[in-house]
């Protein structure tokens, strides 16, 4: 038995005109998440308080962490390192 597919055939041109309109306005959404993105960041780098961000821990050194403080860091962040490549490894 077949199946009669020519009620659901297409003119060339019709389809073509689709795919392009389509195309058109992935395109403009595309252009609208970039730009809003850019716009974003620019918000972020214009910032009147980064420099204020930036300079906390100058004024503090004392409040702020050393390697003495966490002898054990090293051996830990090489642990979740190898484990890490073991799992790509294995899989």
């Amino acid at each position: 038995m077949t199946a009669d597919l020519s009620r659901l055939d297409v003119p060339l041109a019709d389809l073509v005109a689709e795919v392009a309109a389509t195309t058109a306005r992935k395109k403009a959404a595309t252009a609208r998440i970039l730009t809003a993105g850019l716009l974003a960041e620019d918000r972020h780098q214009c910032d009147p308080a980064d420099h204020l961000f930036a300079a906390l821990p100058c004024p503090h050194p004392e409040a702020c962490s050393t390697d003495a403080d966490y002898p054990e860091w090293p051996a830990q962040v090489a642990a979740l390192i190898a484990r890490s490549e073991n799992t790509r490894r294995t899989r």
